[in-house]
């Protein structure tokens, strides 16, 4: 009798399992494939938000902007000007006779910057500050003359053995912020060391008085300085205020930045001039500026919109939000915004004012139409953009609606969210089932090659005891 044997093949279990889990998983990869297109779509929203947000604020500094003067100074080596939103365009006369400055007053040249000055007994140094009037000043020092305090109260420091050197002396005086900087200045001489006291503000009120008490008397020798009395210290600069003239007004001040003397405006004065023009009017470099950022700003925020809304073609990519319902009403608000006029004045168009819509949806500026209207139309052309109706007016408020927390993009945002939240706790449910499943099918598969191995060896088995009987 002829014996034949079957012998069956081992399955490969990991190959099988893993081609098994691969069909099983395909629920899981589209789930995933859904959450990568989700997270897109926020990162998307999130690049408008930013994009929205710029626009708002480009608007806003354009909406400031309109009402901004420039005020130029025909001499700028004399003074320069600033503007407040008060300020009144016009054209001043402006000439600058002397400038506001700190009294400045010096000792006697000492030998020795770290030489001890006295026996080292406590000296109260006491400074005053106020008026000095009349009087001859000859050599840097008064004859003749009264001081007036200003009332702002004396300020007092101690000089002892720890610190009664030209050196110590300075310090005291610069850690104690009394209204005076001390500085040491060597002249050179024999004795060429030489303190230095520098009132700290401008001003006739700020010049100084210098009295002493207590100890042997050397630093009140050194320091005491009374316009009227005993002068120890010379003066080589004397306090006094500004003196200048707006339209042949007289006009002083205490310091080298006048602000009350044109209404909005602040002058800087620099040096003395006998006469220069002071021109205050719109600011139309700052309009442009800002017409030009507010047009920037909107073109990359529509043309982010148009792409990523843009549904896909043979040769194109669709974008992230293609299609997407919120983003067609985002674009749809816009356009109702720029078609419809703003009321209250003779402009109710952009267009009229230099900004205008191009074919492809993008606005471009004329800056030169800009300013023409600024200059011959400013009160309409603020209505046109500020107004209740006005263009930035409405154009701020649908910024706020869109991105502000409630609004279009962040509800948009929040339900995508929710969605990939959902997404990935049925991921989770699902890869916790692969798992089992997994586990299952290798045990299934790892069992039936055990059956199989056994059958094998069966069947081996019998034929060699078939065989060995066929023989006999």
């Amino acid at each position: 009798m002829a014996i034949t044997s079957s012998t069956q093949t081992a399955f490969d279990v990991p190959q099988l399992v893993s081609q098994l889990m691969a069909v099983e998983r395909r629920p899981i990869d589209q789930l995933q494939t859904r959450v990568g297109s989700y997270e897109a779509k926020i990162s998307s929203w999130g690049t408008l938000s930013s994009l929205v947000s710029t626009f708002q604020s480009a608007t806003t500094t354009l909406n400031g902007s309109l009402e901004k003067l420039a005020a130029t100074s025909s001499d700028t080596g004399a003074f320069t000007a600033s503007t407040a939103s008060n300020a009144v365009p016009g054209s001043y006369s402006v000439s600058v006779s002397q400038l506001a400055q700190t009294q400045s007053l010096v000792a006697a040249g000492q030998a020795s910057s770290s030489a001890a000055i006295g026996d080292g007994s406590a000296t109260t140094l006491t400074f005053e500050f106020g008026t000095i009037s009349g009087g001859t000043l000859t050599d840097g020092l008064y004859s003749g003359a009264s001081f007036a305090a200003n009332g702002s109260g004396p300020a007092s420091i101690t000089i002892d053995s720890s610190n009664n050197t030209l050196e110590g002396i300075r310090d005291a005086i610069n850690a104690a912020n009394l209204g005076v900087t001390a500085t040491l200045v060597n002249d050179g001489s024999a004795t060429p060391y030489r303190l230095a006291l520098t009132s700290a503000s401008t001003g006739e009120t700020q010049s100084m008085r210098i009295s002493t008490s207590g100890g042997d008397g050397s630093i009140g020798g050194l320091l005491a300085y009374d316009p009227a009395g005993a002068q120890n210290l010379s003066q080589t600069q004397a306090a006094q205020n500004a003196a200048l003239k707006v339209n042949g007004i007289a006009i002083t001040s205490a310091t080298n930045t006048v602000s009350d003397a044109i209404q909005g405006v602040t002058l800087s004065l620099k040096s003395t001039t006998a006469a220069s023009t002071l021109a205050v009017a719109r600011d139309t470099a700052a309009i442009t500026a800002a017409a030009t950022s507010f047009v920037d700003a909107y073109n990359a925020m529509a043309s982010q919109m148009k792409s990523r809304f843009a549904y896909g073609s043979k040769t194109t990519a669709a974008g992230a939000l293609a299609g997407d319902s919120t983003l067609r009403v985002m674009q749809e608000q816009l356009r109702n915004i720029f078609n419809t006029p703003a009321t209250g004045g003779t402009l109710t168009s952009l267009a009229q004012v230099g900004i205008s819509i191009q074919k492809d949806g993008s606005l471009a500026l004329d800056s030169g139409k800009l300013n023409n209207a600024v200059a011959t139309n400013h009160g309409d052309v603020v209505n046109l953009f500020n107004s209740p109706t006005g263009f930035a007016t409405r154009f701020n408020t649908w910024a706020k609606e869109t991105i502000n927390p409630g609004g279009l993009i962040d509800t948009r945002t929040a339900n995508l969210k929710t969605n990939v939240s959902n997404f990935n706790t049925e991921i989770d449910r699902l890869e916790n089932r692969m798992a089992a499943l997994e586990r299952k099918y290798v045990k299934e598969y790892t069992n039936l090659n055990l059956l199989l191995s056994s059958m094998n060896t069966t069947s081996t088995y019998l034929t060699q005891q078939l065989s060995g009987s066929s023989t006999k």
